[in-house]
């Protein structure tokens, strides 16, 4: 292992600046999600990685499947490099292409890919195309270690795919039911100085209420939505005060939590509203089952809709993100990040969860060990994730990439005999 992580360590520092423009190329294309046109990133993408020297899947996700997911158009990549006899592990590295979009208050062009202090500047510059960049040169790292003569034995397989923003199921959880991967191991995006072994659930909610219209010189012959949403939504709001009582025991997470993150409904100023919809996001812990929160804040919504019998409420799901939970085997993840994070970083790195949900549960959900390890900062804050002003600084970027491919390595060492 002393002479592979000499060579690794050689080329990932000879490598830097091609890992950054690789990065930037990727920011400068848009696959905001929504509306989630994602399909030219891809492209792009698949593009540069066969300019590395990579063979690319693409796997175009069938025209009805995106639809129904909100979407506009999306391909899923897979690289797929193996090594020796092939008969170890296959390790996934998976990275989402999608972003959030922009939004305001930027001092940069969001895809310029600016490079100020040390920093990248971007939108998906952190989360999560810097893994793209990541993973793509670990790997070139670790063939290139197997060129001059290290012994592994197994595969990696990139899985960049591009539906994280709106659930995953036409990226990770599609690329599985389709059969199309089967990893043993997966590494999801993720950041440098921490190991992320769980994290929340997610419950998305639309509440419709619906009234009946009338002018406003005559409001009591209509029936106002909005005065019953509103009313619905104060319960809502004294009903998430009592969530701060539930604690996560897995450091990192707190309680359960719940925002109204959209509403729309009405017709004129001059008319009583007959329809209001909104949208609530419901944070899952790991030690709830997000069946039974989902049945039972449905239950409490229709309780609170009670008190306005005049109106119609109707209550459905968007999105039910099971929760990222340990299973057996990650620990063998855990051990070959946490020992040459300590080399590369100087430091001990910490394991533990964080509130937000990724694409990683979909691996664990079909029985496969996952963890989140990657390229950023110590905090999403730190990065502007899902921020103005997203940046990530390239240090970490060449840090993570290099803990990344020693961990390839030992989890790719041949058996002794």
């Amino acid at each position: 292992m002393t002479d592979a992580a000499g060579t690794i360590h050689e080329f990932v520092a000879a490598h830097r600046g091609d890992a950054e423009q690789f990065l930037a190329e990727l920011v400068k294309v848009p696959s905001d999600n929504p509306p989630g046109d994602c399909m030219p990133h891809a492209i792009r993408a698949a593009t540069l990685l066969e300019a590395l020297g990579f063979s690319v899947e693409r796997h175009v996700v069938p025209d009805a499947a995106v639809r129904a997911n909100g979407m506009v158009s999306c391909m899923n990549l897979v690289v797929r490099v193996r090594f020796g006899s092939g008969t170890g592990p296959a390790i996934a590295l998976n990275a989402h292409g999608d972003v959030v979009p922009p939004g305001a208050g930027w001092t940069v062009d969001p895809y310029a890919a600016e490079i100020r202090d040390g920093h990248m500047f971007g939108r998906g510059a952190a989360v999560s195309k810097s893994d793209f960049a990541t993973y793509a040169f670990a790997l070139l790292a670790l063939r290139d270690a197997a060129a001059r003569g290290a012994a592994f034995d197994g595969a990696v397989e990139l899985h960049f795919t591009y539906d994280e923003e709106v659930g995953g199921a036409i990226g990770p959880q599609w690329l599985l039911q389709q059969g199309i991967v089967a990893p043993d191991l997966v590494i999801s995006a993720g950041f440098s100085y921490a190991i992320t072994t769980a994290h929340n659930g997610c419950l998305h909610l639309e509440v419709e209420v619906a009234g009946k219209s009338g002018h406003a010189a005559e409001p009591e012959k209509g029936i106002d939505a909005l005065e019953a949403a509103t009313g619905i939504l104060s319960d809502l709001y004294a009903l998430r005060m009592t969530y701060s009582a539930t604690r996560s025991t897995v450091p990192g997470i707190g309680s359960p939590t719940l925002v109204v993150g959209l509403i729309e409904g009405g017709i004129n100023t001059n008319v009583v509203p007959d329809h209001v919809a909104f949208r609530i996001d419901r944070r899952i812990i790991p030690e709830e089952s997000p069946v039974e929160a989902e049945a039972t804040l449905t239950r409490q919504i229709h309780d609170f809709a009670a008190k306005w019998p005049a109106v119609r409420v109707n209550v459905r799901r968007i999105l039910l993100a099971v929760p990222f939970v340990p299973i057996a085997g990650q620990e063998k993840l855990v051990g070959a990040l946490k020992r040459h994070a300590k080399a590369v970083l100087g430091e001990d790195i910490a394991t533990g969860g964080v509130p937000i949900y990724t694409d990683a549960r979909l691996y664990t959900t079909a029985g496969i060990p996952a963890v989140l390890y990657g390229a950023g900062p110590r905090t999403l804050a730190e990065a502007n994730g899902h921020r103005a002003d997203e940046r990530l600084r390239l240090t970490d970027l060449h840090l993570a990439t290099e803990v990344v491919a020693l961990a390839l390595a030992d989890l790719l060492a041949p058996i002794r005999r």
